[in-house]
């Protein structure tokens, strides 16, 4: 019975506690704590988010590539809107009334209590007009924000553009953006958004009945402040970021300079490419559609995704690897006749060039040199064993970036395919040998790449036998850090002293009379490089050009691929030399060889012609497919470029278009 007395008293006790736990809980919510007080009186606070001055982006030597300026975006919350003045409304911020009830209509879908994006991007005269009538909208408020500005309207490509988000991101992001917010969609800005777009603040504004702010709740006490994205120092040089686009002027190609000590993107350029303020403010929509509709493609990025062969340029890393091998010496020797025979096909090679060895072979960039040296190392271990060996050789050139993606901080790379032993049965049966695939040898046939990868290979030679990833970023926020694999060394296994004999060559390329480059000699400066001459099947040939300089310690390597170009020293060659030129001296000269000047070169128009009844084309691939050499020598012929003034001697071998089947 004692026990029954005593449960009934623990149970009345624990209501009792459990009573007063409640009382104590509702007394706090209701007399003690604000935190409540703001949730239950959404009608005279409102949350207002602060948003953070988005990071600002610098070049290399702290100029302003990317900054804000400041907008304001007029809210609502249909729920709380009443009767008023909608003309008046409309007038101020310059929209008609169908428009005003489709807004209003889109506002009350989202949601009638959450606060929605009327009419975005006003300006400051707009927003001051605003102001001053504020109290006659009930329901309406006006958010600040920034948005970019782009000082010199270059690097569209390179630093990329922000857009709304859709729902994907909001997912994505774990609701960290809510709709009407802007992202980072393409380029620099979408690769480091966590660290441009900073975090985000909160007012707890306090409204009276006339819906005129009266300031921040209990002063501020909850509200949060904005945090402003970090600075990004990036590794492009805009002098020659700006005169490579200029160079770059109604032509179709790109341009990648990349510092060879540390793998730093000096010039990162598209072309055909765009002004990125063309893609802020109100008329962003209408400059979408209109590039996107641009049938040379200004969208897409060509430093990273376009396709080309390497063609001739692809020689000297050839001889890398013939030299690892223990194929050849610098003194090894081969006739060429003019041609070059394996089995019953014929290549062709344009010159007659007798007996010559591996630095005339780079200079003259003789295509039966190659074929040569590229047999003697698919049949060193004997006939039976090509496949084997042909695997051998691919994995070496791989080391040297081609392949695969390299890793770079920047979205969008592509690697395009160079074909194994395996891929090649499959293309052409199990009776495959080296006279199948000789173009190979000359940068032709299965092998693609970008030109990043040809820079990096340029990077590689110039520091005798390794590199680092190419990267954009130098530093990120006020300590300067950035991914410390960005400075570790990447090693292609040739041994350093191959390297000068074939960096004799292209020495030769560029400084000598018999070299394919001459017309890209900079005074003082000594170049090395090697040019490239690619066929492209939808019209002229492709100019390319990579080189590095000066040749001992060198401060910059480049590649230039010029589509409808013409031969390599043509175009790519001395457009490389002007911009190396400029980087390195801060100076720009006339070219004696020739006595073209820079503005000749800019004023040169080579977009193709394009056809009027063709599909859209889709905003992916690149014009070039497979390219090959071509046998057919021409020299451009381009307004307000004294053509006869480019030495014919100059125009590199190429291969018969046999060569590539």
């Amino acid at each position: 019975m004692d026990q029954l007395f005593n449960r009934k008293y623990i149970i009345q006790g624990l209501f009792i506690l459990l009573s007063l736990i409640l009382i104590g809980k509702l007394f706090y919510m209701q007399v003690l704590s604000d935190k409540y007080f703001l949730s239950a009186n959404s009608n005279a606070l409102r949350k207002i988010s602060i948003y953070p001055a988005r990071g600002v982006i610098y070049d290399r030597n702290n100029k302003v590539l990317a900054q804000n300026q400041p907008t304001y975006d007029l809210m609502v919350t249909p729920n709380q809107v009443k009767p008023f003045d909608t003309l008046s409304l409309c007038n101020i911020i310059g929209i008609t009334m169908e428009e005003f009830r489709e807004k209003f209509h889109k506002a009350v879908v989202h949601s009638r209590n959450q606060a929605f994006i009327f009419q975005k991007l006003l300006s400051v005269e707009t927003y001051a007009t605003l102001q001053e009538k504020m109290f006659n909208y009930k329901g309406f408020y006006v958010q600040k924000r920034t948005i970019r500005y782009y000082p010199d309207s270059i690097a569209g490509q390179f630093l990329g553009y922000i857009r709304e988000v859709n729902n994907n991101e909001i997912e994505k992001y774990q609701g960290y953006y809510k709709l009407g917010d802007y992202i980072g969609r393409t380029g620099l800005e979408k690769q480091y958004e966590t660290d441009l777009r900073g975090k985000k603040g909160i007012i707890n504004m306090l409204y009276n009945v006339h819906n005129v702010p009266q300031g921040s709740y209990a002063d501020g006490k909850f509200d949060s402040l904005a945090v402003a994205g970090s600075q990004i120092i990036t590794t492009i040089d805009s002098r020659i970021q700006k005169l490579g686009e200029e160079l770059l002027a109604n032509k179709v190609g790109s341009v990648v300079a990349i510092e060879p000590s540390t793998g730093e993107i000096l010039a990162f350029v598209s072309s055909p490419g765009y002004d990125p303020n063309k893609m802020v403010g109100k008329g962003t929509n209408d400059s979408y559609k209109s590039l996107f509709a641009n049938r040379y493609k200004p969208f897409f990025n060509r430093p990273l995704r376009g396709r080309y062969s390497p063609g001739s340029a692809f020689k000297p890393l050839d001889a890398l690897i013939a030299l690892q091998e223990g194929a050849i010496d610098p003194n090894t020797t081969f006739n060429c006749p003019g041609y070059y025979w394996a089995g019953n096909r014929k290549f062709k090679c344009e010159h007659i060039d007798g007996d010559i060895s591996l630095r005339r072979g780079i200079a003259r960039s003789c295509n039966t040199y190659f074929y040569s040296i590229f047999a003697k190392m698919m049949t060193k271990n004997g006939l039976k064993k090509q496949h084997a060996t042909y695997d051998e050789w691919q994995n070496k050139v791989r080391k040297f970036g081609i392949g695969d993606t390299l890793g770079i901080d920047f979205p969008g790379e592509s690697s395009y395919k160079l074909f194994t032993a395996e891929d090649n049965t499959k293309r052409h049966g199990k009776y495959w040998g080296y006279t199948t695939i000789l173009s190979v040898a000359i940068g032709q046939g299965e092998i693609s790449t970008t030109p990043l990868q040809m820079a990096n290979i340029m990077a590689i030679i110039a520091n005798r036998g390794y590199y680092i990833k190419p990267h954009v970023v130098k530093g990120i926020g006020n300590d300067k850090h950035i991914d410390p694999k960005y400075k570790e060394k990447h090693y292609a296994g040739i041994d350093a002293r191959h390297f000068e004999p074939v960096i004799d060559g292209m020495q030769d390329a560029v400084n000598s009379s018999i070299g394919t480059a001459k017309e890209s000699q900079i005074p003082n400066i000594l170049m090395c490089g090697k040019t490239g001459t690619v066929q492209n099947n939808q019209g002229k040939n492709h100019s390319v050009f990579i080189g590095f300089a000066p040749r001992e310690n060198p401060k910059i390597a480049i590649a230039v691929i010029i589509e409808n170009g013409g031969y390599g020293g043509a175009y790519a060659a001395p457009i490389a030399s002007f911009i190396t030129e400029k980087y390195l001296t801060d100076t720009l000269m006339g070219r004696r060889i020739n006595g073209a000047t820079i503005d000749q070169y800019k004023a040169a128009n080579l977009l193709p012609q394009l056809k009027e009844n063709i599909a859209k084309p889709k905003l992916k691939t690149d014009s070039l497919n497979q390219a090959t050499d071509t046998t057919k020598r021409e020299l451009p012929i381009k307004p307000k470029i004294n053509q006869h003034t480019f030495n014919k001697t100059a125009v590199e071998p190429k291969a018969n278009a046999t060569a590539t089947k």
